[in-house]
């Protein structure tokens, strides 16, 4: 039986969507790959309110988090993390041998743009990250204030992780001077996971061109070139049925609206936050509260896994705390094509197994 998913990722996928990916193939070398991929990057453009080059990796999200920070860095990164996945950008770093220090708040706290602002006044960085939806706390950065707090330092490439936000979050890259933005295709976009999503400003380019060694695989400059070379084709093999996928989705995203898309996901998340105010306790800082997921104290001790096992038999499926937070909170996803009817139905089938 098809559970429907409330996790933080995959997400469930409309069966339009899916058939898309049953297209048959193309020459990836050939007019039809060139003109699938700009129709994306346009579509893309939109969805980011930029007019930056739009790169495509066939990796996850976290292929192209490695990417960036390898690609971009000169002098020293500094990440910022709010929760398990900013601390990956930072492990990122240090594996590819890249300086970076890693500033951390207590989880379910947010990064302040103060924070962010006495931090590049040191002088010491080139390269910042920033997790703008961080699905193991909740927490939406205020991402306009970091942004503003950024642009004090010109030199410093800024890049942010929006991989469970962007599609269900107004992100305006170009307003808020972001160099590269990253997501991928399995949460907000609503589509099957295997592809990830950025956008490379001219600064980033021109910064990649001093980075000696920024890999191969991942290396975003070789990407953007190659684009630019051989009229959007890639470097290596992508995956041409999740772009058949993404250009469909992309459609349909664009005609339900922007504004009306991202205004729904506020909507999913206020039912949610109401019903958890009653029963139990919002773990993020109210003021810094996701609109793609919430993450919920366990304040009534309830054993999570049984609530799963039991809304697993009915169709649903929530998902537990994140690394230290497994057994203290749990987590309900409201993001991609969820609707208010689903989450009403989620939230009635909860309340009569926990007899709420």
């Amino acid at each position: 039986m098809h559970k429907k998913l409330f996790i933080p990722g995959p997400v469930d996928v409309r069966t339009d969507v899916l058939q898309k990916m049953a297209l048959p193939m193309i020459g990836h070398r050939s007019k039809d790959a060139s003109m699938l991929q700009h129709n994306i990057s346009d579509k893309l453009r939109k969805l980011f309110y930029t007019n930056n080059d739009i790169l495509l990796s066939t990796t996850s999200g976290s292929g192209l988090m490695e990417g960036a920070v390898r690609s971009c860095t000169m002098k020293r990164a500094v990440v910022f993390s709010v929760g398990a996945f900013g601390k990956r950008w930072f492990e990122m770093a240090q594996s590819n041998n890249i300086p970076s220090d890693i500033f951390e708040v207590e989880w379910g706290q947010a990064t302040r743009a103060q924070q962010v602002d006495e931090v590049l006044a040191s002088g010491k960085y080139d390269l910042i990250t920033i997790t703008h939806n961080e699905t193991s706390t909740g927490i939406m950065n205020p991402l306009e204030e970091i942004a503003e707090a950024v642009k004090k330092y010109p030199e410093v490439v800024f890049c942010v992780d929006a991989v469970s936000s962007a599609g269900g979050s107004k992100i305006e890259v170009d307003k808020l001077g972001i160099d590269i933005c990253i997501t991928s295709t399995q949460k907000a976009l609503g589509l099957p996971p295997g592809l990830a999503i950025c956008t490379f400003s001219e600064k980033a380019r021109h910064r990649a061109e001093q980075v000696p060694f920024r890999g191969y695989y991942l290396d975003l400059l070789q990407l953007y070139k190659y684009i630019l070379e051989k009229d959007y084709q890639y470097p290596s093999t992508p995956s041409l049925s999740h772009m058949f996928a993404l250009d469909y989705q992309l459609d349909n995203i664009l005609q339900e609206g922007l504004d009306s898309r991202f205004n729904r996901h506020i909507e999913l998340a206020e039912y949610v936050r109401t019903w958890t105010r009653k029963n139990f306790t919002i773990f993020a800082d109210k003021r810094y509260m996701s609109n793609t997921l919430t993450t919920i104290t366990n304040t009534r001790d309830i054993d999570v896994g049984a609530l799963n096992k039991e809304l697993g038999a009915r169709g649903f499926q929530i998902s537990n705390g994140y690394g230290k937070m497994k057994e203290k909170t749990f987590r309900i996803a409201h993001m991609a094509e969820c609707q208010l009817d689903d989450i009403k139905e989620l939230i009635d089938n909860i309340d009569d197994i926990l007899n709420l």
